[in-house]
């Protein structure tokens, strides 16, 4: 009966989201009205949902979590600064005069907006508004074009930092050691959103590395699907302003980049730390872009910023210690007027988005995206507590081990599900439902954590791309011509998704792509 009352709820939950249902109360709704049949049949024990309110109060406390509303805010008020428009020029110009030129910088673009801000939205519809009309006046295929721009956007979820992988390493830490608990180990290991980032670092590198592989293949054996722009257009370019103008689109984000994650894989400090100077450097940036008159204060801002995270190296300062030597009260002080110069450039940049009207945007998005996170988050707790109660985790043990091929035929089976599942849901439906169910088990059989948290990620990437529900899709057809036709934006994902396949595969065989990185950094 369980078992049955178990399949009957999930099929339940997919129909009422295929009908539209808001999502966070499709799920809290179905695992409520199963929990009442159960409870009236004899199934269920109603002392599971007595854990329900200690879960919302976990979620409440969890630092790592507070890191997802400070990327949001992040990305957002990049997106509003214009970095992503600069960078598309700059890179438009270096590689215009190869065949693919314009493919190829979109896909550096968004692999550099991916680590600026991990926000898929973002990127196509920025990307989309202004590269995909360019594109097509050059003459290339609607279809490498869009597809181009919807891959390059999605970069943003394997990239670190992620949002996919800040929310996945929440999830994995907690399956993690509930797998060690189950195996009698009671002194747990973790594993932490650094170790997902650090492991997903190449990986994502590896994707950008075969879609540009791919744009730069289909130029040569197609040149009439992604032509060149022509020489003359580019003639009134001089180097020495071409070069002014890469550095200008360049090294701020880079210089972003480098402070958030050099700041978490160098272990100064935590994902949330790091990304709260991400806001504050993006506030900064935006500040910068929006108003170029007397940026004084912004750039000491920025100075005191990246001074703070190089103060942040080694031991740091022993404040009130009796071993604080002379050399720490003066870095100390140090420390205290660059918080000051930072405090100073962040009102100054806070006065002028504000009064740009940017300001109030950035924040109700932040507080929208952040909302629907948490909220899908609290009813994927409360599913989860009816599913154990169900003793459901039981049912997908013996199942998956009963499996022909052993681990790998279970894994590889959870990866089917998950791609197929993307099609319908996006991947925070997934993370919260699928991944706390199947993670444990896969882990209790031996499989390394970092390693099927990034496998994980890239599927979950994929369900960015691929139709009828694809959301990079949807973000695209927004903002796309009316004569680019919406069976060219899904023919034209097709490589792509075969393309994030075949990185699959390759993270499968070699393993150590996912699993060097974390291991020679943390040990």
């Amino acid at each position: 009966m369980a078992d049955f009352l178990n399949i009957l709820m999930f099929v339940t939950l997919c129909g009422f989201l295929l009908a539209g249902f808001p999502v966070a109360f499709t799920l809290a709704g179905t695992a409520l009205l199963f929990a009442g049949i159960g409870y009236v049949l004899g199934a269920f024990d109603p002392v599971f949902l007595v854990a329900f309110p200690q879960r919302i109060f976990g979620t409440m406390t969890n630092d790592v979590l507070v890191a997802v509303p400070l990327f949001v805010f992040m990305g957002v008020m990049l997106e509003r600064s214009r970095v992503a428009e600069e960078l598309l020029d700059s890179m438009g110009m270096v590689f215009g005069s190869l065949r693919g030129g314009l493919g190829v910088s979109v896909t550096i673009v968004g692999a550099l907006m991916a680590a600026s801000t991990g926000i898929v939205g973002a990127t196509v519809v920025t990307m989309g508004l202004l590269s995909l009309p360019t594109m097509l006046r050059r003459g290339y295929d609607p279809k490498l074009a869009t597809g181009s721009i919807c891959a390059a956007g999605t970069l943003g979820q394997i990239i670190p930092p992620s949002i996919v992988l800040v929310l996945l390493g929440d999830v994995l830490s907690s399956a993690y050691q509930q797998a060690q608990l189950s195996l009698g180990n009671f002194s747990p290991k973790t594993v932490s959103v650094g170790d997902l980032f650090a492991g997903a670092l190449l990986p994502g590198l590896l994707l950008v590395g075969l879609y540009l592989a791919y744009q730069l293949g289909k130029a040569a054996l197609h040149p009439e699907a992604a032509p060149a722009i022509p020489q003359a257009e580019r003639a009134g370019v001089s180097r020495a302003m071409l070069m002014r103008r890469i550095l200008r689109s360049l090294v701020p984000p880079i210089l972003l980049i480098v402070a958030v994650l050099g700041s978490i894989l160098t272990g100064v400090a935590t994902p949330t730390e790091a990304a709260a100077v991400g806001a504050i450097g993006a506030t900064l940036l935006a500040g910068s872009r929006i108003n170029e008159k007397r940026p004084l204060a912004i750039y000491l801002a920025a100075l005191g910023l990246i001074g703070l995270v190089i103060l942040s190296f080694g031991s740091g300062i022993r404040l009130g210690k009796a071993e604080a030597t002379a050399m720490d009260q003066s870095l100390l002080v140090l420390a205290g007027l660059l918080c000051l110069l930072v405090v100073a450039g962040t009102l100054v940049s806070l006065r002028r988005v504000f009064t740009a009207g940017i300001l109030r945007e950035v924040l109700r998005s932040t507080m929208q995206i952040s909302s629907m996170v948490f909220v899908i988050l609290i009813g994927a707790s409360l599913l989860s507590l009816v599913f154990l109660g169900y003793h459901g985790d039981d049912m997908v043990h013996e199942f998956l081990a009963a499996l022909p091929g052993g681990v790998a035929g279970a894994m590889i089976l959870v990866m089917i599900v998950m791609f197929i599942l993307g099609f319908f849901l996006d991947f925070i439906q997934i993370t919260f439902v699928v991944v706390p169910i199947v993670a444990p088990i896969l882990m209790q059989m031996g499989l390394d954590p970092i390693w099927l948290g990034v496998m994980m990620a890239v599927n979950l990437q994929t369900s960015f791309l691929t139709p009828p529900f694809g959301f990079a899709l949807f973000y695209l057809r927004g903002v796309a011509p009316e004569s680019v036709a919406t069976l060219d934006i899904y023919r034209g994902v097709l490589p792509f998704i075969a393309i994030q396949l075949l990185a699959l595969g390759i993270l499968a065989l070699f393993p150590e792509l996912a699993t060097w990185l974390p291991h020679l950094i943390y040990g």
